[in-house]
């Protein structure tokens, strides 16, 4: 007798599906690989029907499989606005997302609308954090998820990467370095960096200051505007994305010994409410798609 394929198994599938990659889908899940490969492997049992096919590169899903992803796509997301609309009709739901300072018009440019056609009567409150707290909001518990960037301490938080930019050195227009094609930070001990707030994560301290804090009697910088003004009025020394929009007399260099920053959501490791869940997906769905 074919038992009933329960919802948990449907969302480790689905994991899968998306990450092309048992050990990407296990370290989504906070799960280990070999209970996610042994879940699989006894639904795929269980349908009678291969659904992946393992590659060098990963996995990728057969005829079966994508037809599977697809229904199960929609009936996790049916599940989770049943959810949402039971909550709900107790009192209205309400969903706190916090975000940097810079991620801040990403959250309305391209989640807003996709977000309110599914949930219309969710309330939505959005917390600005400044760059002392990359975790945006999350480790002082006034979000339920965060739109941010890695990296930093993250234990005890799950993680989705959306997009990864490369990072340069913002500089200005009149600085040597400014006509270089990139440059090496390893290379540029001497550079007056600006100061992040002194209890900052030091993981993210020391990948956007290049390792130091700044001087002691520098005054500590909170938003990504204060960063850039630090730079075309003192010349001080600032990484910023590649894409980051800068002022006029300031131009960043790309910087070729440090990883690219990572935009991602984050959210507890506890098991996520469906609608954190729900805005996980559409962020992953908007950050899929052009524009």
């Amino acid at each position: 007798m074919v038992r009933r394929v329960e919802l948990r198994v449907l969302r480790y599938f689905v994991a899968v599906a998306e990450e092309r990659h048992v050990g990407r889908a296990a370290a989504r899940l906070h799960m280990t690989q070999p209970p996610l490969s042994r879940a699989v492997h006894r639904l795929e049992t269980d349908l009678g029907t291969a659904l992946l096919v393992r590659t060098p590169a990963g996995v990728e899903l057969t005829a079966a499989g994508q037809g599977l992803y697809d229904d199960a796509r929609s009936l996790l997301d049916h599940a989770d606005r049943v959810e949402v609309r039971a909550r709900s009709r107790a009192g209205r739901a309400t969903l706190a997302v916090g975000s940097l300072a810079d991620a801040a018009e990403l959250v309305g440019g391209r989640l807003v609308s996709a977000f309110r056609a599914r949930h219309p009567d969710v309330s939505v409150r959005v917390h600005e954090a400044d760059l002392g707290d990359p975790s945006a909001g999350l480790r002082a518990g006034l979000v339920d998820v965060a739109l941010t960037r890695l990296p930093f301490t993250d234990d005890g938080l799950r993680c989705r990467v959306l997009h990864s930019e490369p990072v340069g050195l913002v500089v200005r227009d009149d600085d040597p370095l400014a006509a270089q094609p990139s440059v090496r930070l390893a290379e540029l001990p001497d550079r007056r960096w600006v100061r992040l707030p002194p209890d900052t994560d030091p993981v993210w301290t020391a990948y956007w200051t290049a390792g130091t804090r700044g001087d002691r009697d520098d005054a500590p910088m909170r938003t990504i505007q204060e960063c850039l003004q630090a730079v075309l009025w003192d010349g001080r020394s600032a990484l910023a994305p590649l894409d980051q929009l800068t002022p006029a007399g300031l131009v960043i260099v790309p910087v070729a010994d440090r990883p690219p920053s990572r935009l991602v959501l984050a959210w507890p490791a506890t098991e996520p409410s469906p609608l954190v869940r729900s805005f996980v997906r559409i962020a992953a769905e908007a950050y899929h798609r052009p524009g």
